[in-house]
This record gives C-alpha cells, sequence and structure tokens, in this order.
C-alpha cells in the first residue's frame, strides 16, 4: 500500500519487533488455550466432515444420483471450518515467543 514514510516498515509485513503483522501476541495462558481448543475443534470437524462424507456417498460406492448432496455439502463444510480454525489459530503467539519459522532474518545454520 502507501507508505508514507512515517513508520518504519518492511515489504514482507514484519513491524519492528520481528513479529510478522498478522501475529496476534497473547499473554501464555491464552496461547494454550486457544493452540488446545482450536487443534481440538479443527480435530473433530475434519474427522466429522469425512465421516459425513463417507456417509453421504455411502463409501464411495453408490451411483452419482443416489449421493445424498445435502450430507455431502455438510460433509465439505465442515472439513473447510477445521481448517480455517486451524489456520487463524497459528497467528497466535505468546509473549516473548521468538520470530516465526519462515522469517529470513536469522540465518538457517544448516550448512
Amino acid at each position: 500500500m502507501f507508505d508514507d514514510g512515517s513508520e518504519e516498515s518492511d515489504d514482507d509485513g514484519d513491524d519492528s519487533s520481528g513479529l510478522r503483522s498478522r501475529d496476534v501476541v497473547v499473554p501464555l495462558r491464552v496461547y494454550k488455550a486457544v493452540t488446545v481448543f482450536s487443534t481440538l475443534f479443527a480435530v473433530v470437524t475434519v474427522v466429522g466432515g469425512f465421516i459425513a462424507l463417507d456417509v453421504a456417498t455411502e463409501r464411495a460406492t453408490v451411483p452419482l444420483p443416489k449421493i445424498d448432496f445435502p450430507l455431502a455439502i455438510f460433509g465439505l463444510a465442515l472439513i473447510a471450518a477445521g481448517a480455517a480454525v486451524y489456520a487463524f489459530s497459528t497467528r497466535f503467539r505468546a509473549e516473548g515467543m521468538g520470530k516465526p519459522k519462515d522469517d529470513s532474518d536469522e540465518p538457517s545454520n544448516n550448512g
């Protein structure tokens, strides 16, 4: 976007503290709760989505006209919801956590 030069900013969205601008810094207790419950929700909804999809297609053995389309769409929606919750939960960082692994400011030291 437009940079008026009033703040220091990098091209990749990093701020001066080393965290990406889309990261949310929270206390450790909140971070743990978000991580546990979002992962639990994501796993349950993705597995439930695959079960619903399996039931809708009767283990992928019925012809196309006999598929229960509302149940299949519900299964796909559950899978997408679980993936979205997990993806958004990865934006949380606890206070004092290091830089994200995809930050290229530090050398990899692996060869």
